[in-house]
């Protein structure tokens, strides 16, 4: 059977996370189910100059924020994790409290509903009390926050290297057996 993952973009900066896990994930042979915010479509054209439909044709699948009957509503429709990459502040609260206002937070729900892996690359700096406490709210849930804050022991030697080593690290978290995150073996 073929694993699944669900990706999320949100209205944060670091839509370059996004594209990567897409590419990666499709090199890995991991189906993807894509679902962008408005707000999203915006960063990621801004950042890498990706119009809505160039984004999608990245994912092997992808549905409208709005379609809030798509199979990633359900949880009868099995996925491996779901990963919003970057998560907004505003999409952290609404996954927190449960709001399912769109199919981004509705996915987000069902995959903490189901016990499964939802991880969070929340973008913002600093963090208020808000921001903290509704990560406290996802991580007791079940959820993980997965800021993407780069390694630099392993010396990157560009943004494309850190941006991969984060993704590698987040599809390994994910459960994607192939991910290949550089260990680290010591001094």
């Amino acid at each position: 059977m073929t694993q699944r993952l669900v990706v999320g973009l949100t209205g944060a900066t670091g839509a370059a996370y996004a594209l990567r896990l897409l590419r990666r994930a499709r090199e890995l042979g991991v189906e993807t189910h894509l679902v962008a915010t408005p707000a999203g479509i915006l960063n990621a054209h801004h950042e890498l100059g990706l119009d809505r439909s160039s984004l999608e044709a990245e994912a092997s699948h992808a549905h409208s924020p709005g379609d809030v009957g798509a199979c990633i509503a359900s949880g009868s429709f099995s996925t491996a994790a779901m990963v919003v990459a970057p998560c907004s502040m505003k999409s952290l609260a609404a996954i927190a409290h449960g709001l399912g206002d769109n199919l981004l937070t509705r996915a987000a729900d069902v995959t903490l509903k189901e016990r499964r892996k939802l991880i969070l690359m929340v973008r913002e700096t600093p963090f208020n009390l808000a921001h903290l406490r509704n990560m406290v709210a996802v991580t007791e849930m079940g959820g993980i926050c997965f800021p993407p804050l780069p390694a630099f022991y392993h010396h990157p030697k560009s943004i494309d290297e850190m941006v991969n080593e984060t993704v590698e690290r987040v599809l390994e978290l994910a459960g994607i057996a192939q991910a290949q995150p550089k260990v680290w073996t010591g001094l």
